[in-house]
């Protein structure tokens, strides 16, 4: 009966270790569900939130959209010219500005006035 007992031990060891091991296996999976499960309720969580929020916001753009559409109607164009003022110019350096930015050529016929130090002030 000696010589059975060794190999009975050895057997019961053996399935020892594999209950062991099985119950481990099922321990981790069970913690990796309940993480899992939690994970998917605070992603769901923020997902009706934002939903939520989401339907308030277009229920608001909805309301607005009238508005938009006046709004848009109201501006249709603006231009804006350059138009050189006398800050520190000479009145013939001012015509001549104005004369370029209108694509004209400066009439030779009006002669530029000659350079002073201090340029006069037109009243």
């Amino acid at each position: 009966m000696s010589r059975f007992k060794l190999p009975i031990a050895a057997l019961l060891l053996a399935g020892a270790l594999l209950a062991g091991w099985q119950a481990r296996g099922w321990h981790e999976d069970s913690r990796r569900l309940t993480a899992e499960r939690a994970t998917q309720q605070a992603i769901d969580a923020a997902l009706s939130r934002e939903s939520r929020i989401a339907q308030a916001v277009e229920a608001r753009l909805a309301e607005l959209e009238a508005n938009e559409r006046i709004i848009d109607r109201g501006i249709i164009r603006e231009v804006q010219k350059p138009i050189y003022q006398r800050v520190c110019l000479g009145v013939d350096a001012i015509r001549l500005l104005n004369d370029a930015a209108a694509g004209r050529r400066p009439d030779p016929a009006v002669p530029a006035a000659p350079l002073s130090r201090h340029a006069p002030v037109p009243d």
